[in-house]
């Protein structure tokens, strides 16, 4: 709510200034009709009285209180109230977050069940669910602190790292939340956007409690402690502390409250337009003016203007359902899109770039770029380029991008994804030229076809030794293959050489960078 007011205004407010013409009609209609409507004074009261119909008429409903209302609700619209700014497509539509487990003997205890640490990896995979899509990074600690998953988009990508968690994969047992917290805002850096950090533990030593009191990023904890019980170091933060409950009502606060400096960060964003939010009072203008064909409230003249229009404005017939009644396709659309409908929102949508990004979070990458072909815009050669990325056709994206710097050199993100392009070709094109010399083995694939436009090298299939021939280096897909460790035992590891090294910067942080 706060960033609710921080941001409303109108988009027109010259409009405004037709809600007290509106009011002074209505205070003159309404005074002229009671005046018209008096009988004289000479006649007695009780015959008065009795010759009166309805003489409670200024007190109750009149067809001129609707008509006002409907006409200021309309002129409110028409100013055009707006609290936030349209969603860029290209950017997340949530915080990153840095979820931060403690991972320590006391989050074993049985007090909630299964165990608080169950149960908090419970609450962690509720989140990613909610957050389906966010960039989100998973840090444990105990006695140290370790990244054990950077910054993804994937969340099945995290469900093997939390499940391999437990206090045996620690280097040491404590409470090193103070060193958690370096990490997390260590990976919220490199986050072109604020993000948030997620603490999900039963205690804080005092001595942490200031430093993740006075966090540079957006902080909050989730107390994994029994209803009743309380901790010295979580009573000392001032940061929100919420408590779990059995259903998801901590979870969906905790993203609310994570996402605040997001969304006042996307306020400030000057690039992306105002939402205008005047078709909502398009719906109480709308129950006003049914009530004009109630009896005695009936306006002719409204009914012959909306007849006309009708007869004049020609439609074309459609019997799709309830919803174009209502809505335009690319309304319809956007609505489809919002739900993570990309298929449908690409059948729905009308315009050319909206339905080609449809089609392209689809998977439709071959008709994406096909449709966006008629749009001569940075953004929509923008999304040709990724549609091209994303089909492996490398050469045509970097055509795309070099298009999109041509038609505006300060799109964001094209000069990034323009370099990225070109070191994939370059990275193919060597490869191309190492195999012809042996210098690569084992690619890991029947038949090799490479974007190689430049002509390096020569045309070349590579075989893959079968199993059991003894021949053949193995490719890191196959080695990988090859690994039996559990998860646990992974993370261990890790976790133990990071912990020996305290001077050193995680691999994980590392690649995160």
């Amino acid at each position: 709510m706060t960033l609710f007011f921080e941001a409303f205004h109108f988009l027109r407010p010259i409009w405004l200034g037709l809600v007290p013409v509106v009011v002074v009609l209505w205070w003159r209609v309404r005074r002229t009709r009671a005046t018209r409507e008096a009988l004289p004074a000479a006649i007695a009261p009780h015959l008065r009285n009795a010759l009166t119909v309805g003489r409670m008429t200024r007190r109750k409903a009149q067809p001129i209180d609707g008509v006002a209302i409907a006409l200021i609700c309309l002129a409110i619209a028409a100013a055009g109230p707006t609290w936030s700014r349209d969603p860029d497509p290209f950017a997340a539509q949530a915080a990153p977050v840095v979820v931060v487990l403690k991972v320590a003997p006391s989050m074993e205890a049985d007090d909630i069940a299964p165990s608080r640490l169950e149960r908090g990896k419970q609450k962690i995979r509720d989140l990613l669910e909610l957050r389906a899509g966010a960039r989100t990074a998973l840090v444990a600690y105990s006695g140290s602190a370790h990244i054990a998953l950077p910054m993804t988009e994937d969340a099945a990508i995290m469900q093997p790292y939390l499940a391999g968690l437990s206090p045996e994969v620690m280097p040491a047992e404590g409470n090193a939340a103070g060193q958690a917290l370096a990490l997390a805002e260590t990976l919220l850096a490199t986050e072109p956007a604020p993000g948030g950090i997620l603490f999900v533990t039963d205690g804080v030593d005092p001595a942490d409690s200031a430093a993740l009191s006075s966090a540079s990023q957006s902080l909050a904890v989730l107390a994994m402690l029994p209803e009743g019980m309380a901790d010295r170091g979580l009573d000392a933060l001032s940061v929100p502390v919420v408590p779990a409950t059995p259903d998801a009502r901590d979870v969906r606060e905790i993203d609310a409250l994570l996402n605040t400096a997001f969304q006042r960060a996307m306020l400030n964003d000057a690039s992306q337009p105002w939402n205008d939010r005047a078709h909502w009072l398009a719906w109480p203008a709308g129950l006003l003016v049914l009530l004009w064909f109630r009896r005695g409230w009936t306006m002719r003249w409204a009914a012959v203007l909306a007849l006309a229009w009708g007869l004049a404005t020609p439609h074309t017939a459609r019997a799709d359902g309830l919803a174009d009644w209502f809505f335009t396709p690319d309304q319809q659309g956007q609505r489809a899109f919002e739900d993570r409908d990309f298929a449908r929102a690409a059948d729905l949508f009308t315009d050319p770039l909206r339905r080609g990004y449809a089609q392209y979070r689809a998977g439709q990458y071959e008709a994406a770029v096909e449709v966006l072909d008629r749009v001569d815009t940075a953004q929509a050669a923008m999304i040709q380029g990724l549609a091209h990325i994303k089909s492996r056709s490398y050469r045509d994206g970097v055509r795309a991008f070099e298009t999109a710097l041509e038609r505006d050199p300060d799109y964001p993100g094209a000069a990034e994804n323009l370099a990225t392009a070109q070191r994939i070709v370059t990275f193919i094109e060597t490869t191309q030229e190492q195999s012809d010399t042996g210098e690569e083995q084992g690619i890991g694939a029947d038949d090799i076809v490479f974007d190689n436009e430049s002509d390096k090298g020569a045309d070349t299939q590579l075989e893959v030794a079968e199993e059991g021939t003894g021949s053949g280096l193995l490719s890191a897909d196959q080695w990988m293959a090859t690994v039996d460790t559990r998860t646990e035992d992974f993370l261990r590891q890790r976790f133990a050489l990071e912990a020996s090294q305290p001077d050193a910067t995680p691999e994980s942080a590392r690649s995160a960078e």
